[in-house]
């Protein structure tokens, strides 16, 4: 991301986001890896450097999410909006399989994110094999 943001800025996403991503919500303490910060509604499509629009995601959702803002919903074919979480309540539109290693859509919504950030790929369920076994997945909800 090429804009500055203030201190304080980061430090709001820091808190709100709780240490892990907003959308696969995979921590960085499990994952090694710092959080990128996303445009929830790209600059290329009219999103500001503000509080409502900015949030903390791993690496592989942000890349995978690029600059979309809709993705098809799998079961529906209909086209439908990205889960927004500034807006919306991750658990209305998420949950977890009864191992918790996969992700799944509760609603529209949810089933196009997880698609479109191909947030059940291969090595994220690799990897949240490992954390469940070791007792540190699902990630806590508060």
């Amino acid at each position: 991301m090429s804009a500055y943001l203030s201190v304080e800025l980061r430090k709001q996403l820091e808190e709100i986001d709780n240490g892990q991503c907003v959308y696969c919500q995979t921590r960085t303490d499990n994952s090694g890896q710092a959080l990128t910060i996303d445009h929830i509604i790209p600059v290329a499509k009219g999103g500001e450097n503000v509080f409502e629009n900015l949030c903390r995601a791993c690496r592989s959702c942000n890349e995978a999410k690029r600059d979309q803002i809709e993705a098809i919903d799998p079961l529906t074919g209909m086209l439908t909006s990205l889960y927004h979480p500034r807006l919306q309540q991750w658990d209305d539109h998420f949950g977890w399989s009864q191992t918790g290693i996969q992700l799944f859509g509760l609603t529209a919504t949810g089933r196009a994110t997880v698609v479109a950030l191909d947030m059940n790929n291969e090595l994220i369920l690799f990897a949240r094999r490992r954390w469940v076994t070791a007792g540190w997945h699902p990630p806590f909800r508060r």
